[in-house]
């Protein structure tokens, strides 16, 4: 491994002492509930753009804007451009988070950022607050040691993320020209596990639909009328049951007909992650007697990485505190499918709304609203880039780093790398399998969260030295 050069052990040594700083820097941004959800302040999110612009600045960041489109959560762009003849790279996380959800739930107050046992809690301290902090921590570790980045640094915090990053089009061929790099470094995804560094190299892509099942004019009394009603609630539950057979697969047709066969690469990756299925059920939490689908096979991360699935997010007929003796005239239910390459988004779309409504039992009636679709995303590790990081990896958290898929969506790669003439996108982060991110007592492993600063501040020497 190439030894890193003055510039960089300097600045690693400026880290060793004000990391305890930059832990902090993350505790601030934690504090604003900036949830992007309609329903929620948005002056919060607002409040968050302005705590990250004013942090870019504090941290060294030039240019510091806060960029708005009308009616869309605001942007903060910065810059630092000191490198004539350097790579330029532009560097990617969001300040928007995903709500509490049930408060009572949390061993801590979701925005209190708290520590316990080495880790960070707090709603957006892994997802992805603390992706900005790599981001601003890197630079200012270089600039505090009396030195220069050894290449050009952009920086966009996007604020809508969480919500589908659904005006991104719009705003990248606003500012495409403000944008323009040589490579892409985005900090929200995870590690294969704790202290595994991990660059992932495909994304899920998502489409998402509601239905709505009519069968009556209104709900009516089950004893008076029970026996030759159909009832809304069981029509919903036979039309939902359709979407999957006994294997667990998809039971659309045509829906495999695309998906990428795995190379032999990707094959030897997957043999060789550091895993157990007694690992893979705890960190997931099944219930002691609940098995995997049995189309899982004996590695679950192909089929989360490399295959399409499908998930029932919600349902809802009639509602649990107002139970009654009824048959339901109405029920509702929300389906996602997660998309792989090379799935394409909009056939997905219509080959699910058609299977809805040709399943729709004893005639009733099946209104479908689509709520959009992304394609999946994917990039070979060819590229030297990927090479300069996986070093960086190493050398930040002390072990190999692994290639890892993720079964997620991040809607800003696929259109802001294609709009760039198809620069390398180097997805790193810090969340890991018991971050618990979206979900209840959200948490960073703190140790994590400093390597990947070490890695970062690595990886700007490593870049330098890219033609």
């Amino acid at each position: 491994m190439p030894t890193p050069s003055p510039a960089c052990s300097q600045a690693l040594s400026v880290f060793d002492k004000k990391h305890t700083e930059y832990l902090e820097d993350l505790c601030k941004l934690v504090r604003i509930p900036s949830v992007s959800f309609d329903g929620f302040p948005p002056q919060e999110v607002v409040a968050s753009a302005q705590a990250t612009a004013d942090l870019l600045k504090a941290r060294g960041f030039e240019n510091v804007q806060i960029l708005t489109l009308p009616g869309v959560h605001p942007y903060v762009y910065g810059d630092y451009l000191h490198a004539p003849g350097k790579p330029t790279v532009l560097l990617y996380a969001h300040h928007d988070v995903q709500p509490a959800g049930d408060v009572s739930a949390w061993a801590s107050p979701p925005f209190v950022p708290t520590m316990r046992d080495g880790r960070l809690f707090g709603r957006g301290a892994a997802d992805d607050k603390a992706g900005i902090i790599v981001h601003t921590s890197a630079l200012d570790a270089y600039l505090s040691a009396g030195q220069q980045p050894p290449v050009n640094l952009k920086v966009l915090i996007e604020g809508e993320e969480e919500i589908g990053s659904g005006n991104l089009g719009d705003f990248i061929e606003k500012h495409l020209d403000l944008l323009k790099a040589d490579v892409m470094v985005l900090t929200d995804t995870g590690n294969f596990d704790v202290g595994v560094p991990s660059i992932t190299t495909s994304l899920r892509g998502l489409c998402t639909v509601e239905l709505e099942v009519t069968a009556l004019k209104q709900s009516v009394h089950s004893g008076m009328w029970g026996g030759p009603l159909p009832d809304a609630g069981l029509a919903l539950t036979k039309i939902l049951a359709s979407l999957a057979d006994e294997h667990g697969r998809i039971a659309i047709p045509g829906m495999y007909d695309k998906v990428r066969p795995l190379s032999d690469v990707e094959r030897q990756s997957l043999s060789a992650l550091p895993f157990s299925m007694d690992q893979f059920r705890a960190q997931a939490g099944l219930v002691e007697c609940v098995e995997t689908v049995p189309a899982c096979g004996e590695n679950p991360w192909t089929m989360i990485w490399r295959q399409p699935s499908i998930s029932v997010n919600a349902v809802e007929v009639s509602n649990r505190r107002d139970a009654r003796n009824i048959i339901n005239g109405t029920a509702w239910a929300r389906v996602g499918i997660r998309l792989v390459p090379d799935m394409d988004a909009d056939e997905v779309e219509a080959a699910l709304v058609k299977h809805l409504t040709d399943n729709a039992p004893y005639g009733v009636q099946v209104k479908v609203t689509t709520l959009g679709a992304k394609g999946p995303w994917f990039t070979s590790p060819e590229h030297p880039a990927f090479t300069a990081a996986l070093r960086s990896l190493e050398a930040g958290y002390g072990r190999a780093p692994v290639l890892i898929g993720c079964g997620g969506s991040i809607g800003f790669v696929g259109p802001l790398s294609e709009k760039l003439g198809g620069v390398p996108a180097l997805l790193v982060g810090v969340e890991d399998p018991y971050t618990n991110a979206h979900s209840e007592n959200e948490s960073l492993c703190v140790a994590d969260f400093y390597s990947c600063i070490r890695s970062q501040i690595h990886l700007f020497d490593k870049l330098s030295r890219l033609p």
